[in-house]
């Protein structure tokens, strides 16, 4: 362990951001880090509390955090980088855009504020690109074996990363410009900048992993060529089918997909094109958001930056309490009211809000129809909503976002050609080796999973690459 008292002796201390009237007025990054001497306090705070559930309970690859915060506090910084990415490909992007379910499962989040895990993550693997620790780690010995990897999400990069390292000749195919995925064009720059991205795409490369970029495919390529030409192929299209609006209006101009309007601010970004007629824009105008998540959360923030001249966040749940519930007690991640750094940028937040019509003049939207609505359970003990009669209301909108979240993989194209069994939730079904009905095809990440957390699809790719690794050696 680190200090025996430090987390008695020493408060946790938050990570800084820039002013709000200064970051608004750009799309950079957004927090202040930590001293490496405030670090080292802060890893302090890391006691000798037996079952580390951070890591055994609340972190999705398993982060070995108690190991990694005594060798910060003992100034161990590169055999800290190591300890980290034995467990994550990508701690840069975890330690910038993870909700840290780790510190939610800290042992001191019982009666006190949690270690500072994911600031220290971060911390340690920036220290590790200045310092050079991070290199290309190609494989000693090729098998000769080809892997086809369809998605450059987290999942698919993790995958790409582990299989190349293990000999086999990896292919990477992006219906995008370049590949990212998410992680390129769903994040916000001021969330993760996009050339933390690009370096480890570049150390990627150094180990063998080819790029493939604005290919669709079932398209571009077809499944045949592919299946000639590879060994495997691995799935990781992430869950792109977005949950809808089911109500009158849904049509309108103006009334867009949350990934739409993300992917075109960053591509702007990105000195990518983004032809004039198809520009959405918040400048100037009165912004709906809804759907309360953390992709609600990044329009708020883009709409903002953009100039809006108001901006709403509609959530059809329930206002979440101050406090953790006395059926939601820890180690379990705490439903309670959070405000994101985006929000704080300026938004009126509403809850128990169901969106019954939007309406306009001819074809651009220009009212929003709602009502307030109550949640109870039901004879069975679900939760079931029901409308608060006298609660309607309208108010004017020039533009409305949908961030609803995901329902699954798109099944069109991919998913229906390979005839591929899906799960009572419509993602890919697999196996223990993550391989789908079809024999040499797998999938990983929310392309199986649904919608999930960025440290997920690591995990989920890590592990997929585990069992095509083992299939691929099967045959030999």
């Amino acid at each position: 362990m680190a200090k025996p008292t430090g987390f008695i002796e020493y408060d946790r201390k938050e990570v800084r951001h820039r002013r709000v009237a200064e970051r608004l007025k750009d799309y950079f990054e957004i927090d202040v880090p930590l001293s490496p001497e405030e670090l080292t306090i802060q890893a302090a705070r890391c006691m000798d509390c037996g079952i580390p559930f951070c890591h055994g309970y609340g972190c999705p690859v398993v982060n070995r955090i108690p190991e990694f915060n005594d060798l910060v506090y003992h100034g161990r910084w590169e055999d800290a980088c190591e300890v980290l990415h034995r467990t994550n490909n990508f701690p840069e992007i975890t330690g910038r855009i993870c909700p840290a379910p780790c510190e939610a499962a800290c042992t001191l989040n019982l009666n006190d504020d949690p270690v500072l895990i994911k600031h220290i993550e971060w911390q340690i693997v920036e220290r590790g690109w200045e310092e050079g620790w991070i290199v290309p780690r190609p494989a000693a010995v090729k098998t000769g074996r080809r892997v086809a990897i369809v998605g450059s999400g987290p999942a698919g990069l993790a995958a790409a990363q582990q299989l190349a390292r293990a000999g086999h000749d990896v292919t990477v195919y992006e219906k995008d410009e370049k590949p990212g995925g998410l992680l390129r064009f769903g994040i916000p720059d001021f969330k993760l900048d996009k050339r933390i991205l690009d370096r480890r795409l570049e150390q990627m490369r150094a180990e063998g992993v080819r790029f493939e970029n604005g290919v669709a495919v079932g398209e571009d390529v077809s499944l045949n060529y592919l299946r000639k030409r590879f060994d495997a192929i691995l799935l990781a299209m992430g869950a792109g089918e977005p949950r809808n609006l089911d109500a009158p209006g849904r049509g309108l101009e103006n009334v867009h997909f949350a990934l739409e309007f993300l992917a075109q601010q960053n591509r702007l970004n990105a000195g990518l094109p983004v032809p004039p007629e198809k520009r959405i824009s918040a400048e100037g105008k009165i912004v709906v958001v809804i759907g309360g998540g953390d992709t609600g959360s990044d329009c708020i923030g883009t709409a903002n930056r953009q100039g809006a001249k108001e901006v709403h966040q509609f959530e059809i749940l329930p206002e979440p309490p101050k406090e953790r519930a006395f059926e939601n007690p820890w180690p379990i991640w705490p439903v309670i009211l959070r405000t994101s750094t985006s929000q704080e940028e300026g938004c009126t937040r509403r809850w128990s809000v169901l969106t019954k019509k939007l309406s306009g003049f001819g074809a651009t939207v220009q009212t929003l129809h709602g009502c307030s609505v109550e949640w109870k359970r039901d004879e069975a003990g679900r939760m079931a909503m029901k409308e608060i009669p006298g609660s309607d209301f309208t108010m004017d909108v020039d533009l409305v976002l949908l961030a609803m979240g995901f329902v699954h993989v798109v099944h069109a194209g991919l998913v229906e050609e390979l005839g591929l069994n899906l799960d009572s939730r419509g993602n890919i079904e697999i196996d223990e080796n993550f391989m789908t009905s079809q024999p040499g095809v797998f999938a990983a990440g929310d392309a199986q999973r649904g919608a999930s957390l960025v440290v997920w699809g690591i995990r989920d790719g890590r592990d997929a690459a585990a069992g095509v690794d083992r299939w691929l050696k099967e045959k030999i």
